[in-house]
């Protein structure tokens, strides 16, 4: 059935006359008419009985009224709901990320998001490991890395570079190394075999204390599989540390020391799929996102 016939039909139903329907869709009411008749014709049913006083609904015009009333009640809900979506984010966002960079960075930072957009529900998920946002198991991540999928959409946050720090207590006792030579003898505390691919390159702390190190030097090793490990040994004054500066910032207690040794560095990215390149609750987070590392310094 011609949606321009039903339409007209239940204005027609809802006015009792054809002038009046006219009056309420701009037409006239010789137009509406032929409307109306065109579509009994094309069901075979009449739709109104027709009387002095006006129309009024057969039985079969009842049926039809009222399935055409629900389509038009949900049309409006799904107008009104585009409506809110362009003036509002609003739904359900999961957001994945490394457990360092959402502990020590995002985690800080959500409330001013919540706050600027509080009909978006968040759920964020930290974990070292990568979701799949092609398959949907997140719709946005913070990752320490360029993606290669060829339908994720990413942009640069900011540069996380990794130094040596330890506990004013630690360095009292065990002294303060100013070369990378002054490391050997040391504990050295740093990340287990089974971190992340792209952090595994900061256990450059620990292959350069190594390959200094000769048989009868005495030192420990101690390996923890995240950042959380690893601030909360240094914090104890177990041994000294790479740790990012994003982590350090918060952290006055830790000490950097070898400031000419070069540590690594990451490119975070705020990844999503393409298929969300519209969403406005993405577009709500991501613009936050920039905001906030264009702010960020350390």
């Amino acid at each position: 059935m011609d949606w321009d016939k039903l339409r007209i039909f239940h204005a027609v139903a809802s006015a009792g006359s054809f002038t009046h329907a006219g009056q309420m869709l701009t037409l006239s009411q010789s137009a509406v008419s032929r409307q109306i008749s065109a579509l009994e014709e094309e069901i075979t049913t009449p739709l109104f009985q027709r009387h002095a006083r006006g129309l009024t609904l057969t039985d079969e015009g009842e049926m039809l009224y009222a399935a055409v009333s629900d389509v038009l009640t949900r049309l409006a809900q799904a107008e009104e709901a585009l409506k809110n979506v362009r003036e509002a984010p609003r739904g359900a966002l999961k957001v994945t990320s490394s457990n360092g960079i959402g502990a020590y960075w995002l985690v800080p930072r959500l409330n001013k998001f919540l706050i600027e957009c509080p009909e978006i529900e968040l759920h964020l998920v930290m974990e070292d490991r990568e979701l799949d946002l092609a398959q949907r198991e997140a719709d946005l991540a913070i990752r320490m890395r360029a993606p290669v999928q060829a339908d994720l959409i990413q942009r640069k946050l900011f540069t996380v570079h990794y130094h040596v720090y330890a506990t004013h207590n630690y360095l009292s006792e065990h002294g303060t190394p100013k070369t990378a030579d002054d490391l050997v003898g040391h504990t050295i505390i740093g990340y287990g075999e089974t971190a992340a691919p792209e952090i595994r390159e900061v256990n450059w702390l620990i292959e350069q204390t190594r390959r200094l190190a000769r048989p009868a030097d005495k030192g420990h090793v101690i390996r923890i599989n995240n950042v959380t490990g690893i601030l909360a040994a240094a914090l104890s004054g177990m041994g000294i540390a790479a740790m990012p500066d994003y982590v350090a910032a918060e952290h006055p207690e830790l000490i950097r020391i070898l400031p000419d040794i070069p540590g690594p560095c990451f490119d975070v990215h705020l990844v999503y799929a393409d298929a969300l390149r519209q969403s406005k609750r993405v577009a709500a987070f991501r613009d936050f996102l920039v905001r906030e590392a264009k702010d960020w310094h350390y």
